[in-house]
């Protein structure tokens, strides 16, 4: 069942992308109403044939949308695409301004011939010095010190998903939205430019101000100086692992009352939040110990009763048995064009109390270039040209 929060409904998005960042964007557009056309190069966008950790892009970041095959190096497929810009409101790129004027969507030549046009160029720089150098997710979390921050000393690591990619698109559809938004008033578009670099750029703020106020740069992640009393992994009896947290002088005292620590308490050189922190060489160990003790299952109830953080360490797939995960809306199912579904979270928003249940199924290739392009005015001709001979059957 759609949502019937469609803010964008009636909102036309033509999306000339490959990968994450660009897909995603139109994703997010689209699971608040709008209608997304993916523009395809006759043999597909070369994403829909990757495997292994590849092979969830295609289908999770371009569910919900139409797909029309074009030749762009055509004189009608060149045709094709004007005409369906000139009845969008969006254009979604990822690629570079070079690659995009040989298939004739040069940036600077759209913005003049369609004003009110909202061109969003996902890049892997924004302006500047970086602009013409190729990015990756990888790339930037290296160049900006978040593998930095993630890893030990000496071993920097990239956090575990395309969180940039992902929080790119996110950043290009908000400010697709305030374009629009601006336009109601103006009547002209605008030219976005979003940055893959300047998106992580943002997620490490934190450790750059921390710098920038106190002249220290912060340790990775994995050595950082504690805040807090408990803030660790711990090991359980029955071999599992537990993420737990004291974090405030409640959650200290109900932690120590329930492992039996009752020493904790009592102990004069533990009566204050320093002095808790200081002492985590000798308290860290001892409470590990009262942990391995105890059962997991019987870990997590005694803990969410008492209102103490704590998570055993989960992997992608427990998801799918995650109660909470599992409630109705938490996650949406998708059909692919050979009629297998997958399950997959939507937008992570309640509106009015209720997830939004946007997903939608992934189109063929050229699913729906005879419609699109029939109702621009192409006969099957012209359709027939523009989509180009190595087209594969929709």
């Amino acid at each position: 069942m759609q949502s019937d929060f469609q803010p964008l409904a009636g909102i036309r998005v033509v999306e000339m992308t490959h990968m994450i960042m660009g897909p995603s964007c139109g994703m997010f557009l689209g699971m608040v109403g709008a209608e997304v056309i993916k523009v395809e190069p006759p043999e597909g966008d070369k994403t829909r044939d990757l495997t292994g950790m590849g092979r969830p892009f295609f289908p999770l970041f371009n569910r919900g949308k139409k797909s029309v095959q074009l030749d762009l190096k055509s004189e009608t497929g060149r045709k094709a695409l004007d005409a369906l810009l000139a009845t969008a409101d969006v254009f979604i790129d990822n690629f570079r301004d070079a690659s995009l004027a040989r298939m004739g969507a040069d940036p600077a030549d759209l913005r003049k011939r369609f004003p009110r046009l909202v061109l969003a160029s996902h890049k892997g720089f924004l302006a500047g010095p970086y602009q013409d150098r190729t990015a990756l997710d990888e790339v930037v979390q290296m160049m900006t010190g978040l593998a930095y921050m993630t890893g030990p000393t000496g071993r920097p690591l990239r956090v575990g998903s395309s969180a940039n990619d992902i929080m790119g698109g996110l950043f290009g559809a908000f400010s697709v939205v305030a374009a629009l938004l601006e336009r109601q008033q103006t009547g002209k578009g605008r030219s976005l430019r979003i940055g893959l670099f300047e998106n992580c750029l943002l997620l490490v703020a934190q450790h750059m101000v921390q710098f920038e106020l106190e002249g220290v740069n912060p340790p990775p992640m994995p050595e950082r100086t504690f805040s807090w009393p408990v803030y660790d992994i711990f090991d359980t009896a029955d071999a599992r692992q537990m993420f737990v947290g004291a974090v405030t002088e409640g959650q200290w005292v109900a932690l120590c009352k329930l492992l039996g620590l009752d020493d904790l308490l009592s102990d004069p050189s533990l009566q204050t939040r320093m002095d808790q922190i200081d002492a985590r060489d000798r308290t860290v160990p001892i409470v590990a110990a009262a942990i391995a003790r105890r059962r997991a299952d019987d870990l997590s109830r005694e803990f969410e009763a008492l209102g103490i953080p704590y998570s055993p360490i989960a992997k992608p797939s427990d998801m799918y048995s995650d109660p909470h995960v599992m409630r109705p809306g938490g996650l949406v199912p998708s059909r692919l064009p050979d009629g297998q579904v997958f399950r997959a979270p939507s937008l992570p928003v309640d509106v009015d109390g209720a997830m939004i249940d946007a997903g939608g199924d992934v189109p063929a290739l050229g699913a729906d270039t005879v419609a699109v392009l029939a109702g621009l005015g192409f006969d099957a001709d012209e359709i027939a040209k523009a989509r180009g001979s190595a087209r594969k059957a929709a």
